[in-house]
């Protein structure tokens, strides 16, 4: 087919002579004379695999192979949750900041949304919060477990941080800190609680006193354990009568005692302030911006970027 071609060509023909695999030297000679006797001015030779880029291959792929070789398009599912959900509604402060909490359950399986309000509407803060909330919610519908989340944000640092009024989370690093801690309380079993290190209070009274604090009830309220405590009460004293063989006694006058002079100290006991920074509040009628000592309850003074107490002499971080 070339050798009838080429006449027609003023130069020479691109065409490839394909040899297989098991072709030798004298097989290629041949095929070299031939095209010089029937007058081919070029002549290209190639033997099956004799390079790595293979340019002819009649090999056909297995199904197998082409099954393994397309790649697996796996994606996450979002579940929404359904129109009417159990939701709880936390009401939180931490070094006086307060915030709302909403955490919306699925009916059968764990926390599925959570939206924090925090600061003043159309502040920054707020804004910030609410795209937070949504991205929490988001990855929490896609499958994120709540455990990660928890892990990563517990113990974050940053104000305010402090004194919170939550019984079981008294004292916070920071308003995440609080956020995830209180999550893991109404949301995580007890067994990853305690790998994490977070506890109830119950659950810590118990451990303290050598207990078994896992069949604890989570969700139990303190108010409530307060108010059933048993509160001991004054009895009323019984008249004692005349033993037998005696007299009755006279009844007494009823006079009324003197009445004793109060001091005048008493009356107007007032608690005494114990540091510059309550004298200060004193004085100028308001709460001043500093928060309590954690060793001993002082109200502490601002020192540079820290506040120190001058009470025992701690410090909110620096030395």
């Amino acid at each position: 087919m070339m050798a009838a071609v080429q006449p027609a060509l003023s130069g020479a023909i691109s065409k490839t002579v394909n040899l297989p695999e098991s072709a030798t030297l004298e097989d290629i000679q041949s095929i070299y004379l031939e095209g010089w006797k029937l007058g081919l001015k070029a002549l290209a030779v190639y033997r099956d695999n004799c390079k790595v880029g293979q340019p002819l291959s009649d090999a056909r792929k297995k199904p197998e192979a082409e099954a393994a070789a397309a790649p697996h398009d796996v994606r996450p599912v979002r579940r929404r949750l359904p129109k009417q959900r159990p939701a709880t509604v936390t009401r939180f402060s931490v070094a006086g900041a307060e915030g709302y909490m909403t955490a919306s359950s699925y009916p059968d399986d764990g926390v599925g949304e959570v939206f924090l309000k925090l600061g003043k509407q159309g502040s920054t803060l707020a804004g910030v919060m609410d795209a937070f909330s949504m991205a929490i919610s988001i990855s929490l519908q896609y499958g994120v477990p709540l455990e990660k989340w928890v892990e990563k944000f517990t113990n974050m640092r940053f104000e305010p941080a402090g004194v919170t009024d939550d019984p079981d989370i008294r004292i916070a690093s920071s308003v995440m800190d609080y956020v995830f801690r209180r999550l893991a309380l109404d949301h995580l079993p007890y067994e990853a609680r305690a790998e994490m290190g977070i506890l109830s209070a119950a659950e810590r009274t118990a451990q303290l006193a050598g207990e078994d604090p896992a069949p604890l009830a989570e969700d139990q309220d303190t108010t409530e354990m307060a108010q059933s405590a048993p509160v001991e009460r004054p009895q009323p004293a019984r008249e004692v009568g005349p033993e037998p063989g005696q007299p009755p006694a006279e009844p007494q006058s009823a006079q009324p005692e003197p009445a004793q002079p109060v001091p005048a100290q008493s009356q107007s006991a007032q608690p005494q302030p114990r540091s510059s920074m309550e004298v200060l509040e004193a004085q100028q009628g308001r709460t001043a911006d500093a928060p309590l000592c954690l060793t001993c309850g002082t109200k502490m003074r601002p020192a540079g970027s820290c506040y120190v107490c001058e009470g025992c002499g701690a410090t909110s971080g620096c030395s």
